[in-house]
């Protein structure tokens, strides 16, 4: 079987070891309900407790502000709705053009239930554009909701201004931090935010499950009605492996932070740098911008993302696109088309992101991979 050189790690990590033998038992002979009073539903309680606090560790909040939900989607889902329950008379809401699906949609969805949401630009670089967001917050603005780093060119907000500027007006904020949480330093108790999305399986925790950081005394409609479990946010009986699998994944996170960002920081320029020098038509979609050190988002001008990703795939080395299918063709991402980037280079992008996990052997095998596979492809597109 060919080796994979797996780099689409902003999709999903590979988990840990330490958190997949972490989670075995809880799927084997601890399968005990954490909400029964008995000493064994008690001991598995008590282990999920221990996961609260590492994930409230992580972000530098208490464990009493760690509400567990079924991944980040959900989390954003309680966040925005959550927030917006409680203040039936705000029908205002502000995001930004370059929000992953899980807040744009749901941003559509609201304004077919007759919510006003705007939608805040970027540069060309994928920076947002400071004086339209703060134009745009009124005292009739129900809630922000903003990315900390772009899943698609891994381009840093500076949430801490953009909130504070939020806060001034006296509006709540939500962050999406599934791209950045177990990979940039957060911590919340800096942030003037309410509330903050995270994901355990961005960072080498299991799929299905998330978390959602409630701020104290920050008020918050539930979304799933049930038993009371989460603070009677978010009922039904916990996933009791995912959670202690994501807090192992939260405390090796914190733990290795300083290392992960040296090494990998250093595989990712040096991927970078290697397309760069070996593709004259390359370009590094928001190269001037402060970018998370684990991704890469480059276009290749004139040659289409799927085809490129499909050669990839062919030859053992998984990326991705920001690209979606529309009415069976395949247009340009909206990270992209906010940004500016022309047609001709944002339908050949490709997303590049590593982990922990990536070697350097890996990198420079991609990089003398890669453009013998464009050079194909444009041969093949000149015919």
């Amino acid at each position: 079987m060919q080796e994979v050189i797996y780099l689409d790690n902003n999709a999903t990590t590979r988990p840990l070891p330490e958190v997949v033998e972490a989670m075995l038992p809880f799927l084997r002979e601890a399968y005990a309900n954490p909400s029964s009073v008995h000493q064994f539903g008690q001991s598995v309680r008590h282990q999920v407790e221990c996961a609260r606090e590492e994930v409230a560790r992580l972000i530098g909040a208490t464990s009493k502000e760690i509400i567990f939900t079924s991944g980040g989607t959900e989390s954003i889902n309680l966040a925005i709705r959550g927030v917006l329950g409680v203040q039936p008379d705000r029908r205002h809401v502000v995001t930004t053009a370059v929000e992953h699906s899980a807040v744009l949609h749901l941003a559509e969805q609201l304004e077919a239930e007759g919510y006003t949401v705007h939608y805040v630009g970027v540069d060309c670089d994928g920076r947002l554009d400071e004086a339209e967001w703060e134009a745009r917050l009124t005292d009739r603005t129900a809630l922000t909701t903003l990315m900390h780093a772009n899943n698609e060119t891994g381009v840093i907000f500076d949430v801490r201004r953009l909130a504070a500027i939020a806060a001034d007006r006296g509006v709540p904020v939500h962050v999406d931090a599934a791209q950045s949480v177990g990979k940039l330093p957060v911590d919340v108790s800096s942030w003037p935010v309410q509330l903050v999305s995270l994901a355990a399986h961005k960072f080498h925790g299991p799929k299905g499950v998330g978390a959602l950081y409630v701020r104290r005394r920050t008020r918050v409609a539930p979304l799933v009605m049930g038993g009371g479990q989460e603070r009677k946010l978010r009922g039904g009986t916990e996933h009791v492996a995912g959670i202690v699998g994501m807090g192992v994944a939260a405390r090796i996170a914190k733990r290795d932070s300083a290392d992960v960002v040296r090494t990998v920081g250093a595989l990712r320029d040096s991927l970078e740098a290697g397309i760069l020098s070996n593709v004259s038509f390359a370009h590094v979609n928001g190269r001037g911008a402060e970018r998370i050190y684990n991704t890469t988002n480059i276009s290749f001008e004139g040659l289409g993302a799927e085809a490129i990703l499909i050669l990839l795939s062919e030859a053992g080395i998984c990326a991705s696109s920001g690209a979606a299918c529309s009415s069976g063709s395949l247009e340009p991402s909206h990270v992209l088309k906010a940004m500016g980037i022309k047609e001709r280079i944002a339908h050949g992008a490709i997303r590049f992101s590593l982990s922990r996990f990536n070697t350097q052997e890996e990198i420079d095998r991609a990089v003398s991979i890669v453009p013998g596979l464009l050079s194909k492809l444009t041969v093949l597109n000149r015919r």
